[in-house]
Formats: structure tokens, C-alpha cells, sequence
């Protein structure tokens, strides 16, 4: 392939996507100027890994900015290794887009200089929020949007001196950030606006995760919000919530989400997006033909809805980098499609996982037909130390097509969403995956893997055979005028053991048709069947129905995925 002798290609930011764009664009023309300009002193940084290095899943800094054979990327290693010139610590001040020169400055001496480019790529990634309230500048505000942030809240675990810390969002970094400071010993509280954490689960699944917080001693307060940070002699003694409730605490970390960084594009004069993130074409190319922008500081284009999003992951960074290093060079070649929102967290033993939309996204943006159901089951089986996963999916009910799955619990959640991921971007039906051919090994998975058995149950609920209903639906109809048979057909030691206790009737399957004059001889009553997660309910259900009862429903997941609390 021919090759465009110096060629000059300019980088501003070197997080993420950044040096995965001048990379890039090294590899396609060994004989292009390749220049970063970074403010900070790092480059590349593992920024998703500053939560486990805070909560001392590993000790050694250095790794959060080294290569997969453990070589510090600094530009020592940028020079020697990629021919790339990485000048940290410069600020670019502007861009000369007529001229096509970027104004740079060395934040150690003041000095400033003209960059010439060719072609050029923004990413200048993203800037935490913080919430406009008295007491922001008091001692003990962190966040952990960088390398400083993180090295702050290290020597905070690492001290073991602070007692009480307040999370201020329930977002992902929020709860990972949970998890770290609370191995260090620190008794913790999360302060969320909304109705629940996590906003890309729904409720349900979203309360399972608020659940198992509580049960690591984290205190969790919903709906929510920061009033006021409280100080004395400069420091942060609490915070004040909406409603008026204090919390005492030695430190806060606001993670409350983050904003694109695109105040270097919108003063050059490039077109600003809904999201205030820079518009790109799918070539990663701006309104300056010119000029490419990847990673935070853009927004891009949801596969499923159409619409315009931000979208602040470190994988999709290096993706759209990528893209924007090729077609820097090359001109418009390769295109970036888009994100269906795949994302994932560890929550203590937990982890939440989502990819395409949740039924409330789908409803928010218009999707009437669709319909989802609930699985709860494990992950493997029993015999192989099995753990609970429970998957909601979404899928378009007259085509079957999916659209969304969000899954959580102490299971292998990774595997499921992953796989649930290139189901949608396939464009995959509940058909093609109720036949789906995927690794099996008692290590591994059930015969009938976890994913399987939600398209199962999703197509019997298209063919009509199961008839739904959700958890909250049967909490708030149990305490109503007229609350519904609740049918438990576990047996008697599982019912001792653990029980809802709203009203329900156990009767174990096994016994079941013997004992069907117990039940209500009116057979339009209403009869909620369950168990622990809802085979036996499905099985018990059919039974009734066979037997003439024509309104009788299946409570999906069972009590295992019961999010409110439970009798014992």
C-alpha cells in the first residue's frame, strides 16, 4: 500500500482514545508525524481500573498505565517504541482550524507553540459534575475521574484514618467506588436522586443490587439528593440531604455522572451535539473535515433508538479511536456504527450487567410493542457450586426480535450479557436462540444454559402459554381489597426456611393434584402461582389450567427474585 510521506497527525488527549487513534494511525503510515498532546502527566490510563486500585485489588500504580507486557506508556515509550511524540504536561489552548495549527502551552514553563496538522483528533474526554451546592470547597470532596483523584483515595485506604465516607450517586463508578472504600474499612452511605441505583437496570433488578449493598453494611438512601456539604475550619464534617437528614462523614466522592469535555471543539467553532458532546459522522469525522473526535468527549448514535447519546466507556473509546486514526490517514474508509449501551459493574459478590434497552428506556422511546419476562436461575449446576443469575429481557412481541437484557446476581453476569450483546447486534429473535448452540460443561453452564432458558420462557410467554406477572405487581395487589390466591408450591422445608409472607397458600407440586378441591372453586378467581424461581410455578400453573382455572399467572423469578423484603 502506498504511503503519504509526513503526513502530520495531531492527537489532543491521551486517556483512552486518544492513543489508541495515534497508535492506529502509526501502524497504517510508518512515515506520518504523529504528535499527543496531553494535559496531565500520564498517558493511557486504565481509568475503570482506579476503583480496584483504591480498594487495594492490586498495589502497584505503575499498572494502571502499562502495556500488556508490563512497559510503562510514558513518551519514553511512546518515541521508542511507536515513533509517536507524546508531549505531556501541554495544554492545547485553541485551534487555528483555517490554518490548521493547534496553540499549545508546557504547563511547567509557560511556553507556548503552533502544532500543524493535517488531519486532527480531539479527545479530550469527559468532566465529573458537581452538584452547584454550598460547601464544594471544603477539604475531603473528592472525585475519581483521574489519576490524582485516584492516588487521593489510595493514601485514604491506605491511612486507614477516616471512618465515614458518603458516595454522592449510585451510578457505576459510585457503587464501585463503594466497594473499594469499604475494604478499607470505611463505613459507607450512597446518596441517589432517583428512585433506585443503577438507572440502566430497571427497578427490580435495580433493588436486588440495593439489597445486596445492604447486606455489605452500606447504607443506601433513594430519592435522594445533596443539599449542602458540611464543613469546619475548611474541612468536611457531613453532608445534608434533601429532606434534611445529616450524615456525618470525614469524605465525600461525588460520581454523580459526567459531562463531554468539548469546550476546545465549541470554541473552534465545530458543531455541538443534543448531549453537549461533539457531532461525528459514523467516520468519527466532525463538522471540520478535517478534524476526527473520539471517545468522551463525543456523542454517538444508539443503535436501537436512533437517537443521539453520550456514551462514556473506555471500550467504545478505543473502538471510536480506532476509527479515527485509520480514517485520519486514509480518509473515510471504516466507520464506528454506534453503541446498543453494553455495560457492566462489580457490586461486592454481585455484578450488573446490561446491553440494547430496559423496558423503561423501550417505553420512554416509543417501543409499545414488546414485552419481557424475568429468569432467575443459575449459572451452572448445583453439583458445581452453581450461583443465581437473573436476567430481564426485552424483545419486540410481534417480530420476537431482542432488544434488551439486564443481569445481575453472584453468577457468571459477563457471559450472559456478552452473549446477549451480539444477539442484538446480530439482530437475533427469540427463535434463533431457543436452539442456540453454546459451550456446555458442568464447569461451564447448565445443559440448558441460563441464556437459553430466558428465550425459552420468552417464547412461551409470546406463544401465550406463560402468562406473567411481575413481582411488584404481586406486592401491590396482595395488600389490595382484592388480593389474588397466591399459590406456593415449594415444599414445606423451603417454605420454613424462607417465605414471603404475603398471604400465600403452600400446597408442593407433588401434592398438587391431589389437593385441587383446596383451591378456590370459583375458576375465575385469580391464582398467582410461584416457588423458588418459578419452574414449579410455570409446571403448577399448567396443571390449574388443565384442570379449568382460567385465570392463573405465573410470578416471574420467583423468590429469588423478589426484590422487597421477605418474612424470613
Amino acid at each position: 500500500m502506498p504511503r503519504t510521506a509526513n503526513k502530520k497527525i495531531v492527537v489532543i488527549g491521551g486517556s483512552a482514545a486518544g492513543p489508541k487513534a495515534a497508535a492506529k494511525a502509526r501502524r497504517i503510515d510508518e512515515n506520518a508525524d504523529v504528535t499527543i498532546i496531553q494535559k496531565t502527566p500520564e498517558l493511557s490510563m486504565a481509568s475503570c481500573g482506579y476503583p480496584y486500585y483504591v480498594g487495594g485489588f492490586f498495589d502497584d500504580r505503575s499498572a494502571l498505565l502499562s502495556s500488556a507486557t508490563g512497559v510503562v506508556r510514558d513518551p519514553v515509550y511512546y518515541i521508542n517504541a511507536k515513533s509517536i511524540v507524546a508531549k505531556t504536561g501541554t495544554e492545547a489552548l485553541s485551534i487555528d482550524r483555517a490554518g490548521q495549527t493547534v496553540l499549545c502551552r508546557d504547563l511547567k514553563t509557560g511556553e507556548t507553540e503552533q502544532v500543524p496538522y493535517d488531519s486532527l483528533v480531539i479527545a479530550t474526554g469527559a468532566t465529573p459534575t458537581i452538584p452547584p451546592v454550598p460547601g464544594r470547597e471544603l477539604e475531603g470532596i473528592t472525585t475519581l475521574q483521574t489519576m490524582a483523584d485516584a492516588d487521593f483515595l489510595r493514601k485514604i485506604r491506605d491511612e486507614k484514618k477516616i471512618k465515614k465516607a458518603v458516595v454522592i450517586g449510585g451510578g457505576l463508578i459510585g457503587i464501585e467506588t463503594c466497594e473499594a472504600l469499604n475494604l478499607a474499612g470505611i463505613e459507607l452511605s450512597v446518596v441517589e436522586l432517583l428512585p433506585q441505583l443503577l438507572t440502566f437496570l430497571d427497578w427490580e433488578l435495580a433493588k436486588l443490587v440495593e439489597n445486596h449493598l445492604r447486606t455489605k453494611t452500606v447504607n443506601v438512601f433513594t430519592e435522594n439528593g445533596l443539599a449542602e456539604f458540611l464543613g469546619e475550619n475548611g474541612r468536611l464534617v457531613g453532608v445534608k440531604l434533601t429532606n434534611g437528614t445529616e450524615l456525618s462523614c470525614e469524605l465525600a466522592v461525588v460520581a454523580v455522572g459526567v459531562k463531554p469535555n468539548s469546550t476546545l471543539a465549541r470554541e473552534s467553532g465545530l458543531e455541538i451535539g443534543v448531549t453537549g458532546g461533539i457531532v461525528v459522522n459514523e467516520y468519527m469525522q466532525t463538522s471540520d473535515p478535517h478534524i476526527y473526535a473520539a471517545g468522551d468527549c463525543i456523542e454517538v448514535v444508539h443503535r436501537i433508538t436512533g437517537k443521539k447519546v453520550h456514551a462514556p466507556y473506555g471500550d467504545l473509546a478505543n473502538l471510536e479511536g480506532r476509527v479515527a486514526g485509520e480514517n485520519a490517514v486514509l480518509g473515510n474508509t471504516v466507520t464506528f456504527p454506534g453503541t446498543i449501551s453494553t455495560g457492566i459493574c462489580k457490586i461486592f459478590d454481585f455484578s450488573a450487567g446490561t446491553t440494547g434497552i430496559s423496558e423503561r428506556t423501550a417505553r420512554e422511546n416509543g417501543f409499545d410493542d414488546i414485552t419481557t419476562v424475568i429468569n432467575a436461575s443459575p449459572d451452572k449446576p448445583g453439583f458445581m457450586e452453581g450461583k443465581l443469575l437473573v436476567t430481564k429481557l426485552v424483545a419486540e412481541r410481534s417480530t420476537g426480535r431482542i432488544l434488551g437484557a439486564q443481569c445481575v446476581g453472584p453468577g457468571a453476569v459477563a457471559k450472559q450479557v456478552a452473549q446477549w450483546a451480539m444477539a442484538i447486534q446480530g439482530g437475533l429473535t427469540v427463535e434463533d436462540l431457543v436452539n442456540a448452540d453454546l459451550p456446555y460443561a458442568p464447569p461451564f453452564s447448565l445443559a440448558i444454559d441460563h441464556l437459553i432458558c430466558t428465550a425459552h420462557l420468552m417464547q412461551n410467554k409470546l406463544k401465550g402459554r406463560l402468562k406473567g406477572v411481575s413481582a411488584m405487581e404481586v406486592k401491590e395487589r396482595a395488600g389490595s381489597a382484592t388480593p389474588p390466591y397466591l399459590l406456593d408450591v415449594r415444599g414445606p422445608d423451603e417454605f420454613e426456611a424462607m417465605r414471603l409472607g404475603i398471604g400465600e397458600t403452600l400446597i408442593p407440586l407433588g401434592a398438587l393434584r391431589k389437593r385441587l378441591h383446596e383451591l378456590p372453586t370459583d375458576k375465575d378467581t385469580e391464582i398467582v402461582c410461584f416457588c423458588k424461581i418459578s419452574l414449579r410455578g410455570y409446571e403448577a400453573a399448567l396443571v390449574l389450567e388443565a384442570n379449568g382455572w382460567r385465570n392463573v399467572r405465573v410470578m416471574e423469578g420467583g423468590i429469588m427474585a423478589w426484590p422487597f423484603a421477605r418474612e424470613r
